[in-house]
């Protein structure tokens, strides 16, 4: 009998299970996260399910983790200061796929350097330079992202480069060629640097839960939910944080299917921060070919088709000034609800809000709290951001009481993007406390912080809602409307049928809004979903009955849907994949090009069954690494030719080598 423990940390709650035998779900249950140290969320739900269960800590065969960290950091523009090395490219290239905008004035050089389509190379690696920029800023930032031209043709440079800095930093590096074999720089680039970016949060994480575990008499292997839904081991997740981005959602899909069976549906997962929709097909999760979106960046990741949204129980609620009657809209960033903020700090709270309720003009920064969050590193920000940060202390202070300039409010946002700060807002969790949906934090705050909020004034000057019941179901059925678009936008990606527009402009086009509504005059119009959605989350319950109403679908919502996220992390497969390529640089010559460097060959056949024979065993190899079992070889081969001269001529192969078992459980 096998004992499985599976664990997610979500933006707002941290969730365990325990499963036995990959069959029966012992037990569940929730605790809030606890974003200055996750590791306390964790202790807490996994305390909770061993004295549900009786289970004997000792007994637990796995554990597993899925996290949301990674994804919500990107979404919400949060992670460590870092730099970027570039070799080979233009300087104007930093503005491909986002780069310029994903640095955020964190450091970056164009060396000269890099290698051609062949492998050769093209310029020697200017080493002075790169010297000189990592001593000038090793001091300032948590790590470094190499990337060079056609590195995965030719990784030398990335390699002497990584291996420069490692020795004069000792700081972490992400090299492009190590995340991915395709080709497309700029995006390898932006792969290698959110990668950067995230090492210490998930190093952080990782290292604190296994402690957690051990210091609850756990001393099962730990693995880590990948992109894809595959389990790795802890170690690699280490070293490749950005696999982990749509950790969760990737989990989450893989517990939907194991709770429902469901062959064809939309899955849809919301959170404290965002919403995330994926395809299952034929009872598999759909893979995006292009690589994980999340937020604004577009990867290299291989991970699960998800569409993820801020938008969640935990989003701000922006007031709508325009148009005669005014309105709300929904994140993307997620902010404290009020009626948790005030469970942590109810005199504060409670003081500030019954002053405002008090006062007969509304101020710019009602309803809103501030925050600091203890343990995070400050290092690289600057003067102005430090001294806010000092002002707000290790107290709640209500924000208007902390800003002291319309200037000071960039610096705010930086420290919010820095994950240094926290604020606090009206959250559609607040709304549900008000309608009595919810009953878990402070419903007198929630009910404060709504009239304050509606008494805002529209565009007619009529005040947005007099009650805050009103209020409420105004943001309520807000995000029914914003979850339908998220719905939409991921059917229409997914159609076979072309309808010649985006699919977010398809999703808003009046004439599928009205068919949602079934309009009826001279025409009829019709429209919604074609399959069932099953609906995931803490609140699914709360909010997606209204949302399967809206798209006139079958909505299935699992007995364990808050909660889908840990299953998933213990009832997938370990799972690794390695490619590589063969070009041919001249007639009857045959190039292997390896993340170790390039290899020559006078036969294509031959060539090709010496890498289909190094990415085996390098496959297998990582899958052991992971903890996998009863593996299993697939391999996928790409080989593409040409006609000259009434002959086929090789042009290029790609091979992807993978392989696959089960998790190997303790004795």
């Amino acid at each position: 009998m096998a004992i499985l423990l599976g664990v997610d940390t979500g933006g707002t709650y941290t969730d365990a299970v325990l499963i036995r035998d990959e069959r029966e779900i012992i037990a569940s249950a929730k605790a809030l996260t606890t974003r200055h140290d996750l590791a306390i969320g964790v202790g807490g739900a996994v305390g909770s399910v061993l004295q549900q269960s009786g289970v004997d800590p000792a007994d637990v065969s796995m554990a597993s983790l899925s996290t949301t960290l990674a994804t919500n950091a990107l979404v919400e523009g949060q992670g460590g200061r870092v730099a970027l090395i570039y070799i080979g490219f233009r300087a104007q290239d930093l503005d491909k796929h986002g780069l310029t905008d994903a640095l955020k004035g964190d450091p970056a050089i164009v060396l000269e350097g890099g290698h051609n389509h062949a492998g050769g190379e093209v310029a020697p690696l200017d080493e002075n330079a790169l010297k000189a920029f990592v001593e000038t800023h090793m001091s300032a930032v948590s790590g470094f992202a190499v990337a060079s031209q056609f590195a995965t043709r030719n990784p030398a440079h990335e390699l002497k480069a990584a291996a420069l800095i490692a020795q004069l930093s000792g700081l972490p590096v992400s090299s492009s060629h190590q995340l991915s074999a395709k080709l497309n720089g700029p995006k390898r680039a932006l792969t290698a640097l959110l990668n950067a970016r995230l090492i210490g949060m998930i190093e952080r994480l990782i290292g604190r839960a296994e402690d957690t575990l051990k210091g609850l008499g756990i001393s099962a292997p730990m693995m880590v939910v990948r992109g894809d839904g595959a389990l790795i081991s802890a170690v690699q997740a280490r070293s490749r944080p950005i696999e982990t981005i749509l950790s969760g959602p990737a989990a989450s899909i893989v517990g939907a299917r194991w709770m429902t069976g469901a062959d064809h549906a939309l899955v849809s997962d919301i959170g404290g921060t965002t919403t995330d929709v994926a395809i299952l097909r034929d009872g598999r999760p759909a893979i995006d070919p292009g690589g994980a979106r999340v937020g604004p960046y577009r990867t290299m990741v291989e991970a699960v088709a998800m569409r993820t949204t801020g938008l969640g129980g935990d989003s701000e609620v922006h007031f709508l000034s325009e148009g005669l009657q005014g309105g709300v809209t929904l994140g993307p960033r997620r902010v404290v609800p009020v009626s948790l903020m005030a469970v942590d700090a109810p005199e504060v709270v409670h003081k500030a809000l019954d002053s405002q309720l008090r006062s007969t003009t509304p101020g710019d920064h009602d309803g809103r709290f501030v925050r600091a969050v203890q343990g995070q590193s400050e290092e690289g920000i600057s003067d102005r951001d430090a001294a806010l940060l000092a002002r707000i202390g290790h107290a709640v202070h209500p924000l208007g009481d902390v800003l002291k300039s319309r200037a000071e409010t960039a610096a705010l946002r930086r420290l919010v993007e820095r994950g240094l700060v926290q604020v606090s807002a009206v959250t559609p969790s607040d709304a549900s406390h008000v309608l009595g949906r919810v009953d878990v934090w402070d419903k007198d705050a929630a009910e404060k912080a709504l009239i304050v909020f509606g008494r805002r004034r529209t565009g007619a000057g009529d005040i947005l809602a007099k009650d805050p019941a009103i209020m409420a179901r105004m943001i309520v059925d807000q995000l029914t409307h914003q979850t339908g678009l998220a719905l939409l936008e991921a059917a229409f990606a997914e159609e076979a049928e072309d309808f010649g527009l985006p699919e977010d402009v398809l999703a808003r086009h009046i004439l599928t809004q009205r068919g949602l509504r079934t309009h009826r005059g001279l025409l009829r119009l019709d429209a919604g979903l074609n399959v069932p959605v099953v609906g995931l989350g803490a609140s699914a319950a709360s909010y997606y009955p209204a949302v399967g109403d809206l798209m006139g679908c079958e909505m299935i919502l699992p007995a364990h849907a808050g909660v889908a996220n840990a299953i998933g992390a213990v009832v997938g497969r370990v799972t690794m994949r390695v490619s590589g390529s063969i070009t041919s640089p001249s007639e009857g010559l045959f190039r292997l090009h390896l993340d170790t460097g390039i290899e020559d060959f006078g036969s294509s056949d031959v060539a090709l069954a010496h890498l289909e024979d190094v990415l085996g065993k390098r496959a297998v190899s990582d899958a052991q690494a992971a903890g996998a079992e009863d593996i299993q070889l697939r391999v996928e081969r790409d080989i593409r030719t040409a006609q000259a001269e009434a002959r086929e001529v090789f042009v290029e192969a790609f091979l992807t080598v993978e392989a696959a078992g089960r998790p190997r459980v303790a004795e």
